[in-house]
């Protein structure tokens, strides 16, 4: 376990101790990743490819069985500006508010068996809010761990754990989302991005360990929310130029056949369709360039998908062209673009490892805002367990809580 999770788990364990009373042998946890997108923006609702990678940002979930019908469940998160904490019987699982609840609840019913037991539960996560990294889907893939441990029971197709959990965003979070978040969540591997094909769901591992490069994404602290807004649009848009093809997605469409109908679609339409189909291509190669190490071109498609999502997809703001823009000024950048759903949220760039400390120190001087800076790695994929089964000394000498184990 890394110290990032062991820090979230600390804070998960402390809440608890608070909340319901001193931890014990029956406690099981759930955690799991948040992702950043390397390239691959908007293309996996239009059954592209997609190059992720799993964060050492987490969120945790911990608790036990309460012996009743009832849950009760609690969020540490300070950003959420709603209920923090909700209570529901698991025979009567509904939609309704808090907004961030609608994720727990989806999940649960969406769950491999039913939950009949009801339990106690608290959720802490490293994931920023609305920062384009997956705070849901890390939300989602975490309480269907959680929920694993719980019962016992795994569910041993990874996919079809993805597959729910992209379920529950759909019907109880109301986000069309596409695949990606929940699938790089659970399958990613330490050391490793992952190439998915969204139409096949087929995920071939790329590795990402070089020590001379390091990945860093910078969040805008510019929030964005997809429900309701222009995620929608832009989906929407995506279907209907589809539609005119007469294909089952943009994943199937070329230039030449978009040229063809051009005269039918809105110029927006046209210009959403471009995005799509280069990008597609751009992250199918751009998957061979990591493999082979060639940041540079690698750098190049990243500049030329931020251009394209600026331009033709229009989900950019000034806030995430002003960070590129510093990113790119600075020797030892092979690339920056924005990543996730866009209108704020972060930017990711590739980066050499002796130019970090420069590229940290101008965007601190240089960027209009507040921004906040991560220097990532690789990471690993959700897991799930007894509470008691992980070392001891990881949480306990924290000496912020009583064990009793």
């Amino acid at each position: 376990m890394s110290t990032a999770c062991e820090d979230v788990l600390a804070l998960a364990i402390e809440a608890f101790t608070e909340t319901f009373g001193d931890v014990n042998g029956d406690m099981v946890y759930g955690f799991a990743p948040g992702r950043v997108n390397l390239i691959g923006e908007h293309t996996d609702y239009n059954d592209g490819f997609v190059l992720p990678m799993a964060l050492p940002l987490v969120t945790v979930v911990i608790g036990r069985r309460n012996n009743t019908q009832t849950s009760r469940i609690v969020t540490t998160c300070e950003t959420i500006d709603d209920q923090k904490d909700i209570t529901f019987e698991l025979g009567s699982i509904c939609r309704g508010s808090p907004k961030w609840a609608n994720y727990v609840k989806g999940v649960i019913f969406n769950f491999h068996r039913p939950v009949r037991e009801g339990f106690d539960a608290i959720i802490a996560s490293s994931v920023p809010l609305g920062g384009g990294l997956s705070s849901s889907a890390s939300l989602e893939v975490a309480v269907y761990s959680f929920l694993e441990a719980l019962t016992g029971t795994n569910e041993a197709d990874l996919s079809r754990k993805a597959l729910a959990c992209q379920k529950a965003e759909h019907d109880f979070a109301e986000v069309p989302c596409g695949i990606m978040d929940q699938f790089i969540s659970t399958m990613a591997k330490e050391g490793h991005a992952l190439l998915i094909d969204c139409a096949s769901l087929e995920a071939t591992s790329v590795p990402l360990d070089d020590p001379n490069v390091k990945i860093v994404i910078v969040n805008s602290n510019v929030r964005h929310e997809l429900t309701g807004s222009e995620y929608k649009t832009r989906r929407d848009e995506c279907e209907s130029v589809a539609s005119h093809l007469g294909v089952k997605s943009l994943r199937f469409a070329t230039r030449d056949n978009l040229n063809g109908v051009r005269a039918k679609l809105s110029t927006e339409e046209a210009k959403r369709a471009c995005h799509v189909i280069s990008e597609i291509e751009r992250t199918r190669r751009g998957a061979e360039l990591l493999k082979n190490k060639d940041y540079q071109m690698f750098g190049k498609f990243m500049i030329d998908s931020h251009n394209s999502l600026r331009k033709d997809f229009e989900v950019s703001c000034k806030e995430l062209d002003e960070l590129v823009n510093i990113a790119l000024s600075v020797d030892g950048v092979y690339g920056s673009r924005m990543t996730g759903g866009g209108f704020g949220g972060c930017t990711v760039s590739l980066v050499k490892t002796d130019a970090v400390e420069n590229l940290t120190d101008k965007i601190m001087k240089n960027y209009s805002g507040n921004a906040t800076l991560f220097v990532c790695s690789a990471g690993g994929g959700a897991r799930f367990g007894k509470l008691q089964d992980i070392p001891l000394k990881l949480w306990s000498d924290s000496q912020l809580f009583p064990v009793h184990l």
